[in-house]
């Protein structure tokens, strides 16, 4: 167009920007607005909309600000891309001043507005916001729109309000597969497999067809209550139904069978996927580190390297912790190094956490000890809690004693931290000392709740606090 002296209109800036956006070539996007400026097109409400979202897509949401604050007369749509932009950010105060911004100078929102509102307060400690968003909705007459209710369902499931999120569910004169998939996604995440199964009953008998992402959902479900029936019948539908091409329900069949014990089943469906991508193989990796074979983890790393995949941050340390639980020091090592080296990895807190219980439990508690003082990020309470129960295996409480002075001291109300300590007194026969910890449990700790007990007996989920022996356990 340019070697030809095609002129340029708003239409065709648009869409060069929209094609920015979709690939986030933010480069390319600047030369754009620059040549917007000297087009004059900057004040064109149209332009201006494209351009502020591919600034708030690459998350320059300051740029995106500077765009928007220079158009006088901004339209509703510049308006909601606005405030999606800081919503996409988590940026909820923002995204509300915007809002309130619009409201003075006498804009009405739409239904988008209203989900990027939401969207916004999804975020910890913005629920009581998300509840005057819900009665703004109510009565501007919004909870007729099917995306925007899906969207309060949403945002109840992710502060962890299931019971209003399910009567905001139930109170939907029209739903659509986001809606079901949201709830789903909800009881999914907190482990009521039951609740989930009956909503896949339900969605089916309206005639929604689940997705993958439901499919997918239910699965990771079935997994967190280590049940293995609802497991066998959600992989049964998925097989049935073609959703097991899918990556996302690949990978989670291939982790829900690892944590029922499955290393069969795991490994059936990871033969299934035709193109393994990083996260299949790091669920293959991590199925077998589960289940304590260390060894078939390394092959599969191996395997996987040769197959030009590069590992991330979360491959090695799935790998570093298959190390860990088969002792094999020397691996750890190598593949520790290889990280930092050969990948330019810079290791986080966990990976440090791996490599100190590694070298502790090997009884190379000095080597341990170093990684602990050379690197600050590595001094953290998990890998203080694998430092001491590495002394405490090996005997050494003079080094146990004072990674158990910095443990109290980075979490001092913490009661899994004084019972790490007193069970490494214990250990020893110090019982004074074990009496004196259990003293400062009660002082800065509050009661701890007793753990619960699950197991599966003939396809029923039993669940107890307490160990009771009755003549049909016996039987069992």
């Amino acid at each position: 167009m340019l070697i030809n002296n095609v002129g340029f209109d708003h239409i065709t800036l648009n869409s060069l920007l929209r094609a920015s956006s979709e690939v986030f070539n933010v480069v390319f996007g600047r030369e754009l607005h620059c040549f917007i400026v000297k087009l004059g097109f900057l004040y064109d409400s149209f332009v201006s909309s494209a351009l502020v979202k591919l600034y708030g897509k690459c998350g320059l949401v300051e740029e995106a600000r500077w765009v928007f604050d220079q158009v006088s007369c901004r339209d509703l749509v510049l308006w909601n891309v606005m405030v999606s932009c800081y919503a996409s950010d988590s940026l909820t105060q923002e995204t509300f001043e915007v809002f309130d911004l619009m409201k003075k100078e006498g804009v009405k929102g739409d239904g988008y507005t209203f989900c990027s509102l939401l969207k916004s307060c999804c975020g910890w400690g913005f629920y009581e916001l998300g509840r005057q968003i819900h009665d703004l909705i109510i009565k501007l007459a919004f909870d007729l729109d099917v995306h925007v209710m899906s969207s309060l369902v949403d945002m109840y499931v992710k502060n962890g309000n299931l019971y209003d999120a399910q009567n905001v569910f139930d109170g939907m004169t029209a739903r659509n597969v986001v809606s079901w998939n949201t709830l789903i996604v909800g009881y999914a995440q907190h482990g009521d497999v039951e609740k989930v199964m009956e909503l896949l009953s339900e969605m089916r008998l309206q005639n929604f067809r689940p997705d993958e992402l439901t499919v997918s959902s239910i699965i990771q479900s079935c997994g967190d209550s280590s049940t293995s029936a609802e497991l066998l019948q959600v992989h049964t539908y998925a097989v049935k139904n073609g959703f097991e091409s899918f990556l996302s329900v690949a990978n989670a069949l291939i982790h829900v069978y690892s944590k029922c014990g499955n290393i069969d089943g795991a490994l059936q469906c990871f033969v299934s996927v035709s193109e393994p991508d990083l996260v299949t193989w790091t669920s293959l990796i991590g199925a077998y580190s589960f289940l304590g074979l260390s060894k078939e983890s390394i092959t599969v790393f191996e395997k996987m390297l040769a197959t030009s995949v590069n590992p991330d941050q979360i491959a090695f340390l799935t790998i570093l912790s298959a190390c860990n639980r088969g002792g094999l020091v020397n691996e750890g090592l190598r593949y520790f190094n290889m990280m930092m080296n050969d990948y330019q990895i810079i290791p986080d807190s966990e990976h440090y956490t791996c490599l100190v219980d590694l070298l502790g439990r090997a009884g190379l508690l000095d080597e341990a000890f170093n990684v602990l003082t050379s690197q600050s990020v590595a001094c953290t309470p998990d890998t203080l809690g694998a430092f001491i129960g590495a002394c405490s295996i090996h005997g050494n409480m003079i080094l146990a004693k004072w990674a158990a002075e910095k443990l109290v001291a980075l979490e001092p109300n913490k009661p899994v931290n004084y019972t790490l300590i007193s069970n490494m007194y214990a250990s020893e026969g110090r019982w004074l000392d074990v009496a004196s910890v259990r003293k400062m449990l009660t002082d800065h700790c509050d009661y701890k709740i007793p753990g619960c007990s699950r197991v599966e007996v003939a396809a029923d989920a039993m669940c107890s606090s307490q160990m009771i022996i009755s003549p049909e356990t016996l039987d069992i």
